[in-house]
């Protein structure tokens, strides 16, 4: 839940509801701008940065020291600082314990299934590790008109909850 914004910052305000995303967008870039990638030149992900990118600060500090900002959204803190481009806002309602999981593992599993492996309609695809990334491009799979789809995980206990995502064969490499 945003806290306060930023000067310059309008297209959030105190009391939106948000979810950080790793790889952000500034909205201006070629990336920004194309169908085939979300790579933003400005926002991409960047684990050496740790700061922000207005005035190369960080926002954290502990006596006196600067904590730098983990994958510029630091979301492994209790209150976290975040640049405008990497948060999507939601809506209020959605309850907040459900939706977390809708900024990194379902928007990875299944964007990697739509927007980068792009199955077609028919074909057999499968998915190594059925957690919540593996079952989003899981999902992915099944939207996508996959007729056969296999999951392939070391827990047999998840080919129940793999089969509510499409999952028609399970392989387990330890057999």
């Amino acid at each position: 839940i945003v806290e306060s914004v930023g000067e310059g910052v309008t297209e959030l305000v105190p009391g939106d509801h948000v979810l950080p995303v790793f790889t952000g967008e500034c909205k201006d870039c070629a990336h920004c701008k194309s169908k085939e990638s979300n790579l933003c030149d400005l926002l991409r992900i960047n684990v050496d940065r740790g700061v922000m990118i207005g005035d190369g600060q960080s926002r954290f500090t502990i006596n006196g020291k600067p904590i730098f900002h983990f994958v510029g959204t630091s979301t492994f803190s209790e209150y976290t600082v975040i640049h405008v481009g990497c948060l999507a806002k939601i809506n209020p309602e959605a309850p907040l314990d459900k939706v977390c999981v809708l900024s990194c593992g379902i928007s990875t599993g299944l964007g990697a299934t739509l927007n980068v492996a792009k199955p077609k309609k028919g074909s057999t695809v499968a998915i190594f590790g059925l957690g919540a990334v593996g079952l989003a491009a899981m999902e992915g799979a099944r939207m996508a008109g996959a007729s056969r789809i296999i999951g392939v995980d070391l827990n047999p206990a998840k080919y129940e909850q793999a089969k509510k995502f499409g999952c028609t064969d399970f392989v387990n490499p330890k057999d």
